[in-house]
């Protein structure tokens, strides 16, 4: 479909035509599964994510300003987008702080930005630096909106044959990582939080403490009872 039939289709889909918009519609699915699959490992199921998208590509087609010199797909794909993080901000069963989420949202937004410029995936300390940050940020807020998996969900899209996950990790070879993995998404985010920052970017209890803007004492305490419950569950 090319811009001119893609433009009067679009007016036509803004005057009400619903057959107009069906066929709007029907093209550019490739393009909200194209996007969908960016975001097919955060815990919700794939029919869902591509109705959300589609949702955004219709607000797409409602507010297609014409004196835009650009093709459609440009104007739809931050509406796609948009729909779908905003339905997994939502619906995340976490409580994370607010001013978690906009950092995990930034990281994403960089990570985008910087697979498109470098060609590869890029590195913690790389997003870091993108957002001026430090890269003990950038993994706690990642690790708070990463998605929870069930041991009995599926490796694969809906195949009957696909391996679960549980039968995959009974076979691994660090079993201890995964263990204790499991143990930490056990925590709450700010528990899990001190612990990265204590044991992965190796900052002192002073150090934390400032952070969570509270007192050493207090920091003392609560990575006592976390280890004690990191314990227990392990």
């Amino acid at each position: 479909m090319d811009m001119e039939q893609t433009r009067r289709l679009i007016a036509q889909a803004q005057q009400g035509d619903v057959e107009a918009r069906g066929e709007l519609v029907e093209a550019n699915l490739p393009l909200v599964h194209n996007i969908a699959r960016r975001f097919a490992d955060r815990g919700v199921e794939w029919e869902d994510l591509v109705q959300i998208g589609a949702l955004g590509l219709l607000k797409a087609i409602e507010d297609f300003d014409f004196s835009f010199d650009v093709q459609f797909s440009t104007f739809a794909v931050p509406k796609i987008m948009g729909e779908i993080r905003q339905h997994l901000r939502s619906s995340s069963p976490l409580k994370i702080s607010r001013s978690l989420r906009k950092l995990a949202s930034e990281a994403l937004r960089a990570q985008e930005a910087l697979e498109q410029s470098l060609g590869r995936s890029p590195t913690i300390s790389e997003i870091a630096e993108q957002l001026n940050t430090a890269p003990e940020e950038v993994v706690c807020a990642l690790e708070a909106v990463a998605p929870v998996y069930s041991l009995q969900s599926t490796l694969g899209s809906g195949d009957d044959d696909a391996p679960a996950l549980e039968d995959v990790v009974a076979v691994s070879d660090s079993q201890e990582h995964f263990l204790l993995r499991q143990a930490l998404e056990k925590l709450e985010p700010e528990e899990r939080r001190l612990i990265l920052l204590r044991y992965f970017a190796e900052k002192s209890q002073s150090q934390v403490a400032e952070e969570f803007g509270t007192s050493q004492a207090q920091i003392s305490r609560m990575e006592a009872r976390i280890i004690r419950q990191l314990r227990h569950d392990l």
